[in-house]
């Protein structure tokens, strides 16, 4: 099994940062660029069980897709939260208890920015 390791990000942590952009920069980001791969198959996975083809469809028509999927699937919204949660120490789970509805549109919305920009990813 391969032992995974949160990248370290480098500047982008800026003077006058809130404590939410701070747990993002810090928490959120390297784990999910640590997760892009089982993220990816997750996607793959979940449009190959719906029968879902994105062959015939603009990247535009893609992404839109995308959005609906995390729109009206909480269940699949949930799992790929997991993979970011599941990666959080004590201390950082303790921030995220106290925080969660926030956490959640952060963590939403970067996967969703990332699918977005590994396309050439998804369905290969």
């Amino acid at each position: 099994m391969n032992k995974k390791e949160r990248p370290i990000l480098k500047n982008l942590i800026k003077e006058g940062t809130s404590d939410f952009e701070y747990f993002q920069n810090i928490t959120i980001r390297p784990i999910i660029k640590m997760q892009h791969h089982l993220l990816i198959l997750s996607l793959n996975n979940y449009l190959k069980k719906r029968k879902i083809s994105l062959e015939n469809l603009s990247d535009i028509q893609i992404i839109n897709k995308i959005n609906s999927i995390f729109n009206k699937d909480i269940s699949y919204r949930n799992i790929c939260l997991g993979f970011v949660i599941g990666h959080f120490s004590s201390k950082e789970y303790m921030y995220y208890m106290n925080h969660s509805s926030e956490i959640h549109k952060r963590i939403i919305k970067i996967i969703h920015k990332r699918f977005e920009d590994s396309l050439n990813e998804i369905l290969i």
